[in-house]
């Protein structure tokens, strides 16, 4: 029996794949149909052949799917590479808001890579992944960012999903403990995930964070499956990811309850997402659009936004979040947003393109936002005010948290990403 936090957590996910509650079975199909659908409408705009292209040149031919691609075959690293960024490329990707991560952008790549490899079907795939997605949504819960400690620096989404990547694969794969544990080790000597990309601008690199730690999850289980042994103690030893990476150990009262097999699943506060933008945005785009009938935009002269720690970094250099110069920052702008809101409504696939870069109706309503910084922050969604002044009128609506999708409005989104798509042999996509 292994010690440490490895070990605990081979313990609890090697039988957990055979016992997923039924409300979690459900929801499970419900997101894994949610990212492939997303995966193939980014496959057909210019960011997803990109992808595919990078992936087909450095990871060579293999028995592994791409998604969106009926003649591409890939080797398991390469396809959960392409995959993990294909599913996160539109910034649509489902969410768990406390743990501020997207689980299965990364499980579920590596998991078809893993299933390629062994043949497991569909059913398998979804245990795996639902385990996977368990563990880092208790893992991301367990560090509680607050905005200001060491967790807030990282892409979590990446950083635990290497963790996440590698027992998934394994699970697949048919690791034993020894087996898990040391997968768990070798992608702790992976992890990475600074978070520059989503604090600066310029970058466009922040579709394929996840596709990283995908990538490095099942080149653990492969390694661990062909007789590597990771360091036991890669997460909780003095030298361990948590020590460094996370400002400390989890405590063992922190431990025991993230491999309680009795507790509620952390998955199931996981949500879909409703527009392709950052997730910090979705309040205020909320916010907007109930305020757009009584301050419309051709009427509009000043708005005034309240943003937390988090949200202020999607408002920072003010300059360039108004008038941002690639749609990947465009989505991370808080006040970029609010303006195409104001003026369009609902962001959606068809609207959000590169043309509303050079939008005059856009760019000029982003030139009215001022913000203001509350220096308060939370692990959920902001809750803060945007005042709109339009013929000394001023209307302010409070930026609170979006509600869940319900199924019909999921059914549409998965219409609208599939739309021109054939789902005739799309994995847990229904016909």
């Amino acid at each position: 029996m292994t010690d440490g936090l490895a070990g605990l957590i081979a313990r609890w996910a090697l039988p957990a794949a055979s016992r997923i509650p039924p409300d979690v079975q459900a929801k499970m199909q419900t997101h894994l149909a949610d990212s492939v659908a997303i995966a193939h409408a980014a496959s057909v705009r210019r960011v997803g052949r990109d992808i595919t292209a990078v992936a087909a040149r450095s990871g060579g031919n293999g028995p592994a799917r791409v998604l969106g691609s009926t003649s591409v075959r890939l080797g398991p690293t390469g396809a959960a590479f392409a995959n993990a960024a294909l599913v996160h490329a539109l910034d649509l990707d489902d969410i768990h808001d406390a743990a501020r991560l997207h689980p299965t952008a990364v499980t579920l790549p590596a998991a078809l890579a893993a299933a390629d490899l062994v043949g497991a079907d569909q059913a398998g795939v979804a245990r795996a992944a639902a385990v996977g997605n368990e563990l880092m949504c208790r893992l991301g819960t367990a560090v509680a960012p607050d905005g200001t400690g060491p967790a807030s620096g990282w892409f979590l989404t990446q950083l635990l999903g290497y963790v996440g990547a590698a027992v998934t694969a394994g699970l697949l794969l048919g690791l034993d403990e020894a087996a898990v544990v040391s997968s768990i080790g070798l992608a702790t000597m992976q992890a990475a995930g600074a978070k520059q990309a989503g604090f600066g601008t310029g970058s466009t690199a922040r579709a394929i964070y996840p596709a990283f730690a995908a990538e490095g999850g099942v080149r653990s289980a492969l390694l661990a499956e062909g007789g590597f042994v990771g360091p036991a103690r890669g997460l909780d030893g003095e030298a361990g990811m948590f020590p460094l990476y996370l400002g400390g150990r989890l405590d063992a009262s922190q431990a025991r309850r993230l491999v309680d097999s009795e507790r509620r699943w952390d998955f199931l506060d996981t949500q879909l997402k409703r527009w392709p933008s950052c997730r910090l945005s979705h309040p205020y785009i909320a916010a907007t659009l109930r305020a757009r009938p009584l301050v419309p935009a051709d009427r509009v002269s000043r708005i005034v936004v309240e943003a937390n720690r988090a949200a202020a970094r999607l408002c920072r250099p003010l300059e360039s979040r108004t008038r941002p110069v690639t749609l990947a920052d465009a989505k991370y702008s808080v006040p970029f947003m609010v303006a195409f809101t104001l003026v369009h409504g609902e962001p959606t696939l068809a609207g959000l393109t590169d043309a509303s870069l050079t939008d005059a109706a856009v760019l000029h309503v982003a030139s009215l936002v001022e913000v203001v910084e509350t220096g308060t922050d939370s692990p959920g969604e902001p809750g803060a005010h945007i005042a709109f002044t339009g013929d000394g009128h001023q209307e302010i609506v409070t930026a609170t948290g979006t509600p869940p999708m319900s199924p019909a409005e999921a059914r549409r989104k998965l219409a609208a990403c599939l739309a021109g798509s054939s789902s005739d042999d799309l994995p847990f996509v229904p016909g």
